[in-house]
């Protein structure tokens, strides 16, 4: 077993899933960009079989080249990674979801990152991941009214 610290630049957020099929690539691609118009993302997906190639769409070639480089890391059969910037995860996920092929979102977030992996003889598999830190303590009435003020400000409540 080992962790990966994977590289979440400032500005953008991360997706790690899980998915079954070469089809995959095309077809969170278009996912996303039928989920957010004129969004900036790259994605990257660890193919399992045939020629094992780390597979690669987008619409921004350094988000590509940051997931190629981070799902070549994770190494992970038919894991995926994609790297958003611009938008959040919260406006493409419930479209990922209904991917046929998507098994399984580790995380999504803009938080650093580590992918718990196990290595066989035979390849390797995420176990989990770790997203940020652990909690300090319980909020207080002020934090409730700082993160409530925070999501009116972003646009999430009204």
């Amino acid at each position: 077993m080992k962790s990966i610290q994977i590289d979440v630049p400032e500005g953008t957020n991360i997706i790690i899933g899980q998915s079954h099929f070469i089809k995959t690539t095309e077809d969170i691609h278009d996912a996303l960009v039928n989920s957010v118009p004129g969004i900036k993302f790259g994605l990257a997906f660890c193919e399992s079989s045939g020629p094992r190639l780390v597979r690669c769409e987008g619409t921004s070639e350094d988000l590509k080249k940051l997931a190629a480089k981070n799902a070549l890391e994770i190494g992970a059969g038919h894991c995926f990674v994609v790297y958003l910037q611009g938008t959040y995860p919260i406006n493409v996920l419930n479209d990922l979801k209904n991917v046929s092929e998507i098994c399984q979102i580790y995380c999504a977030t803009s938080n650093p990152v580590q992918v718990i992996i196990v290595e066989s003889g035979q390849g390797r598999g995420i176990i989990g991941v770790i997203d940020g830190g652990s909690p300090l303590g319980i909020e207080t009435e002020k934090d409730v009214q700082e993160r409530r003020s925070f999501l009116r400000k972003i646009g999430y409540r009204l």
